[in-house]
């Protein structure tokens, strides 16, 4: 039996069709896998079924119905008594989701508090047994926690038991670890996992990588253009997917010929040998410094001209701070970084700059590294006249 029916389903902005006639349905404890790239109409989906697309894109056809009952004939009123309570949803960028000046534990509650009948003690207590659910460790003493105190993985730890708050019957995840470090993504997705199966929950896992689809799946929908192009079940798609477009997306997620260290290493552009960046730990009213902390301790890597070196890890382990070197941004303890032949860390304060023209960065959140008060043409042109 389906939990959630759409039928037909478009959505148009202006005379734009940006969802055309879409049709899938969800069974009861299945992970429904909707795949396709960015601005193929995935989020917009999900938006719809909680019917919370922004006023200038209207549904022009179709239904969504939720155990046979359709969410389009009901009142406002009675659809927020669905949000949270029966259908609830996981944010791809938990930052942006939860609210800086409350507490984590407070913001928990407040979902709570909208949807149960119940009193202080026992939301507080649910809080806290939300947060141990979700592997969030020291639960009771982080309930009065902000989210700026928490790592990535924590935040979305946080929005999965928000999430989980009113035991939904249907959870959409919306992308919800691409913000996230490998290792912890791996974490998060076991955790939903776990979750799922546990409560025999009906997930919609909305996505654009493969490698997670064949972690969480059971059915697959590929989306692309506002069209649902093929569903099957994932062993099959995986087997034999019948659309080129779903062909395509797999050859892609494929991994290409391994790379060998030995190959091309004489024409090296980057390399870095024993690299050590320590930082002073300061304590007291002098700040003495009483100790170090070993951000990177001794590595050495190279990467040819024109290959892609991929530098994985946890939170702290030492990546950003590797890549903060490469730039000269902070200083390094010990090693040398050769770019080009040249040793970066000999290097003055005018070459730096120079040197900087041929080395850019991509940093991991677009919110906090735009300047809000200035256009976009502004930003990019601040670069080129600098």
């Amino acid at each position: 039996m389906n939990i959630l029916t759409v039928s037909n389903l478009s959505v148009k902005v202006n005379e734009s069709l940006l969802i055309n006639s879409i049709s899938f349905g969800i069974k009861e404890g299945e992970i429904f896998a909707l795949v396709g790239e960015s601005g193929s109409g995935k989020s917009l989906t999900s938006l719809a079924i909680i019917r919370l697309l922004p006023e200038a894109l209207k549904v022009t056809s179709g239904d969504i119905l939720l155990n046979d009952s359709s969410l389009f004939s009901i009142s406002e009123f009675e659809m927020q008594k669905v949000r949270g309570r029966k259908i609830a949803m996981i944010f791809q960028e938990p930052m942006t989701a939860l609210n800086p000046v409350m507490t984590i534990g407070e913001q928990v509650a407040e979902v709570i508090r909208l949807h149960l009948d119940l009193d202080e003690k026992k939301i507080q207590a649910k809080v806290v047994e939300l947060f141990e659910e979700v592997g969030l460790k020291d639960a009771r003493r982080r309930y009065s926690w902000y989210p700026h105190q928490l790592s990535g993985g924590q935040k979305q730890r946080v929005m999965i038991s928000m999430a989980l708050a009113c035991e939904p019957e249907l959870l959409i995840a919306d992308e919800p670890t691409t913000a996230l470090d490998v290792t912890i993504q791996a974490q998060v997705l076991a955790l939903l996992k776990e979750i799922q199966q546990k409560r025999s929950l009906s997930i919609l896992f909305i996505t654009h990588d493969m490698g997670v689809v064949a972690q969480m799946a059971d059915t697959v929908a590929v989306m692309r253009h506002g069209e649902i192009l093929e569903t099957s079940k994932k062993d099959a798609f995986f087997r034999n997917p019948t659309h080129p477009y779903s062909q395509s997306l797999l050859k892609d997620a494929l991994p290409s010929k391994a790379f060998r260290a030995s190959d091309n290493m004489a024409n090296t552009l980057l390399e870095i040998k024993d690299l050590k960046v320590h930082f002073p730990i300061k304590k007291g009213f002098f700040k003495r410094t009483v100790g170090h902390t070993k951000a990177v301790d001794g590595i050495s890597l190279s990467i040819p001209r024109g290959k892609t070196l991929a530098l994985v890890g946890e939170s702290g382990s030492g990546k950003s701070t590797i890549g903060t070197s490469i730039l000269g941004l902070i200083e390094t303890t010990e090693g040398s970084i050769f770019f080009d032949g040249v040793d970066l860390t000999k290097l003055s304060q005018k070459e730096l700059l120079s040197y900087r023209r041929k080395v850019q960065i991509v940093f991991q959140d677009p919110y906090s590294a735009l300047n809000p008060r200035m256009t976009v043409g502004e930003i990019i042109r601040e670069g080129m006249v600098s």
